[in-house]
């Protein structure tokens, strides 16, 4: 067969439909596990530690720094297990199914610490279930949840639908546990009890997602996922499948895929952006005077973000690329929290608002397509190296969002001790209230700006096409995958 007819064969296998429409919800169901974890602990666990355990934030910010160090070396760690995994239910959702129960009984541990123990032992419980939380169980979940989106279709439409779907409840389940944790958290009389409810019922319902997702879809077999177009190249998919890289030479592939690199740097600014966010609720006490506005600056965060994924699959295939709608999307987003700025200043609170849906309506396309460009960035390998290691460039979700969002926690932690914030005062020192401001206005806009730049450079589809057209052309008569 020729080198054109292989080609076509294999794009023919990228246009074709491998999911239903509850297939798609289904898969995006997960998010709503994953965000009960993420967005309870980026948004709350800093106050509930300061506040109401009483704990110092620059310890907690040191401690959280230092478990980064396990979930760099766990992210790869699994996705390379993932990798080597095969079972009935697949590669990826087992260790999405089994691991969520860490998970639940985790999140439940880290809001449930007694009052009753000394601050050495308040810390230890902290830094053994924040890291059993992190670096075990939240990773092999994430990363295997992320790999399915290049294990259930190799359709590029269906991966960008993917993204948004799970965008979607990942933006919706934020904002309800940003609106409904302070509420909760007082109805249930407030104090270390009330926090601990609260995460058992985000546990349980994060624990059923989970599920629902896993069961909703099916991962394609190996005989069509490593299908190139060769109806004749049987022995050669089955020696792919069989010649798994070493944990090394998987290393090897990911450090020489400078698009997997973006990727992960992307993924860290992002969740640094998102802790500073986070840092929203000390702005509305302190400085705006009324914590009740976090839940309203959140319905202006999460709304206008769910309502663009939604779009964001037509926008993108009616652009025809997804690196021009990211770019534009991120330098719109990066203008919106510029402004975010200046209506701070001029103390113009509707139209900080305002702004502040500018800014998520800008940084939502991204959101929607990182699953998406991964899943291109690990093509890039394949076309290039001839090897498949799809688990371990998806470890690129968990690790970005584990030290992006460690790192983003820890600096507010170590800039609010740094600053003199004195835990549930009610006046907080003018060094405090400047620093508030800091990082919750400048610090973002900073960072979009950042991955604006980033996103320049980030041209991994333009890349792939590039080199499939080199296929076409039969201009690698040896090996044709094998191109540098």
């Amino acid at each position: 067969m020729s080198e054109t007819t292989r080609t076509t064969a294999a794009d023919d296998s990228r246009e074709k439909k491998y999911l239903r429409w509850y297939n798609k919800v289904g898969y995006g169901a997960g998010d709503v596990g994953g965000n009960v974890v993420y967005a309870f602990i980026a948004f709350f666990v800093m106050i509930y530690l300061t506040d109401t355990v009483g704990l110092n934030p620059g310890i907690i910010g040191t401690l959280i720094m230092v478990a980064r160090i396990f979930d760099g070396i766990s992210d790869i760690f699994f996705g390379s297990l993932i990798d080597k995994t095969h079972t009935k239910m697949g590669k990826a959702r087992p260790w999405m199914f089994w691991t969520y129960f860490g998970c639940a009984a985790m999140i439940v541990a880290i809001f449930a610490i007694p009052p009753s123990l000394g601050d050495f032992a308040m810390y230890a419980w902290f830094f053994i279930t924040y890291v059993l939380l992190n670096a075990v169980f939240f990773t092999a979940n994430n990363i295997a949840f992320s790999t399915l989106t290049a294990l259930i279709t190799k359709n590029a439409e269906e991966r960008v639908q993917m993204g948004s779907i799970r965008f979607v409840f990942a933006f919706g389940t934020s904002l309800l546990i940003q609106v409904s944790t302070v509420g909760l958290v007082e109805a249930f009389g407030g104090g270390a009890e009330a926090w601990r409810n609260v995460a058992i019922i985000y546990a349980l319902v994060g624990l059923i997602a989970n599920t629902i997702s896993v069961f909703s879809v099916r991962e394609l077999p190996a005989e069509v996922l490593y299908e190139r177009g060769d109806e004749d190249a049987e022995g050669e998919q089955a020696a792919i499948v069989a010649d798994k890289p070493t944990l090394l030479a998987s290393l090897k592939l990911l450090v020489a895929n400078k698009y997997y690199l973006m990727i992960v740097l992307v993924f860290i600014l992002g969740q640094v952006a998102t802790a500073m966010l986070g840092m929203g609720i000390y702005f509305m006490k302190y400085i705006l005077g009324d914590a009740g506005y976090f839940s309203t600056f959140a319905w202006f965060i999460n709304i206008p973000m769910i309502l663009m994924l939604m779009a964001t699959p037509f926008i993108v295939k009616w652009a025809g690329s997804i690196y021009w709608v990211n770019l534009y999307g991120y330098i719109i987003g990066f203008i919106g929290r510029l402004l975010v700025i200046v209506a701070a200043f001029m103390g113009n609170i509707p139209l900080m608002l305002v702004f502040t849906a500018v800014g998520s309506i800008g940084m939502a396309p991204l959101q929607g397509t990182l699953n998406a460009l991964i899943a291109e960035a690990s093509e890039n390998t394949f076309m290039t190296k001839n090897k498949r290691i799809d688990g371990m460039m998806f470890s690129a979700t968990s690790l970005g969002v584990k030290f992006g969002g460690g790192i983003g926690v820890a600096v507010t932690g170590w800039l609010l001790a740094a600053s003199g914030y004195v835990g549930d005062s009610d006046v907080q020192p003018e060094s405090a209230l400047n620093m508030l401001q800091f990082m919750y206005l400048w610090m973002p806009a900073i960072v979009l700006g950042i991955v604006a730049l980033v996103l320049s450079r980030l041209k991994v589809e333009q890349a792939n096409k590039k080199l499939r057209a080199e296929l076409a052309e039969g201009g690698h008569d040896e090996n044709p995958l094998v191109v540098g």
